[in-house]
C-alpha cells in the first residue's frame, strides 16, 4: 500500500474543492485539509501503487479543468494548480515501488495532459531536485520568468501549461506537516522564528519552515515540515518555537497537523502539550488503514 498526499491550489471555495476531490475513484481518501489563507487543499489517500497513481492522475485532471494558476493567490508557495504529488511507501510497499509510480505518473501527466513535471525527493533525476524547496524556489512567478533557463527545465515536458503551470511529483518517506499559530499580525516575527528553527540555517535537523501571515485571522503562522520525526520530534519543534516566541514576546495560540500523523510520532497528552486544534485518533494514519 502507498500513501499519496496531493496538494492543489484551492483552499477557500468549498464547492470547488468538493468538485476537485470528487474525481478520486480508485483510492481511499483518509483526510482533506483546506486552508483559505494558504488557499491550498491537502488530500491524503491510500491504495495500491496502481490505484493511487490513477487517483492522482484523475485528481490532477479535474484540478486542471476547474482551476487557473494565473488567477491563484495564497501565502503558500506553489508552481501549479496541482502543486505537488508525493508518494510514500507504507507497510508492504517499497521505496522503489513509490519511485516507479512517481515516474509513471509524471510520464502520463505530460503525455495525456501536457502538464510539465519536475521529479523530486527519492524520485529526483537531478540531484539538486531531491529538495522540494529547490524545485519550487520563487514559486510560480519566478518559474514563469526562468522556465527557459537550463536549470529550470522540467524533467518531462517543456515550458509551462497556460492555466495549470507545472507539478512536482516525488517519492519520499513520511513527512509531518505542522503549523504553529502566533498571536501577532507581524509576519516578520514568524519569518524570523521560522529561519531560526530550520535546518538550513543551523536549526533543528530535518526541519523546514516558513513564516506566513494569515490575514483572515489577524495572526501569523510558522508553517513547518518535519522530514524525519524520529530525528526531531513534534515536541522538540514545539518547544523550540516556544523558546523563540518568548524571545519575541509573542504568544503561541495553538498548533495543527496538516494531513495525518504516524503512530510513532504520537506521545501521551500530545493534544494538550502541543495545543493541537482538531486533533483526534482519526488523525493517526494507522487507525485509518
Amino acid at each position: 500500500m502507498i500513501e499519496c498526499v496531493p496538494n492543489f491550489s484551492e483552499g477557500e471555495d468549498e464547492e470547488l474543492i468538493r468538485q476537485v476531490i470528487s474525481a478520486v475513484k480508485t483510492a481511499k481518501i483518509l483526510d482533506v485539509h483546506s486552508d483559505p489563507d494558504h488557499n491550498r487543499s491537502v488530500v491524503t489517500m491510500v491504495g495500491t501503487p496502481k490505484e493511487v497513481k490513477q487517483a492522482a492522475f484523475d485528481l490532477t485532471e479535474r484540478a486542471m479543468q476547474l482551476l487557473d494558476v494565473q488567477k491563484h493567490e495564497g501565502v503558500h508557495p506553489f508552481i501549479g494548480v496541482m502543486d505537488v504529488i508525493p508518494l510514500i511507501p507504507l507497510k508492504g510497499s517499497t521505496t522503489q515501488e513509490a519511485i516507479g509510480a512517481a515516474h509513471e505518473l509524471g510520464k502520463e501527466l505530460w503525455e495525456k495532459l501536457k502538464l510539465p513535471v519536475y521529479f523530486y525527493g527519492q524520485a529526483a533525476k537531478i540531484p539538486e531536485r531531491a529538495d522540494l524547496p529547490y524545485v519550487r524556489k520563487g514559486g510560480y512567478e519566478a518559474l514563469k520568468r526562468e522556465i527557459k533557463s537550463p536549470h529550470r527545465k522540467p524533467d518531462i515536458g517543456q515550458g509551462l501549461h497556460m492555466t495549470a503551470g507545472a507539478v512536482a511529483v516525488g517519492a519520499r518517506n513520511f513527512l509531518i506537516a505542522y503549523n504553529i499559530n502566533l498571536k501577532t499580525n507581524d509576519p516578520t516575527i514568524a519569518q524570523s522564528i521560522a529561519q531560526n528553527i530550520r535546518e538550513s540555517h543551523g536549526g533543528l535537523k530535518g526541519v523546514r519552515a516558513l513564516g506566513l501571515e494569515l490575514k483572515s485571522q489577524g495572526i501569523t503562522q510558522v508553517s513547518i515540515n518535519i522530514t524525519d520525526h524520529q530525528e526531531t520530534s513534534l515536541r522538540q519543534v514545539f518547544n523550540e518555537v516556544k523558546v523563540w516566541s518568548k524571545e519575541y514576546q509573542v504568544e503561541i495560540l495553538n498548533s495543527e497537523i496538516v494531513g495525518l500523523l504516524p503512530q510513532d510520532a504520537v506521545f501521551p497528552d500530545i493534544k494538550d502539550v502541543l495545543r493541537l486544534k482538531g486533533f483526534s485518533e482519526k488523525k493517526i494514519i494507522e487507525n485509518n488503514l
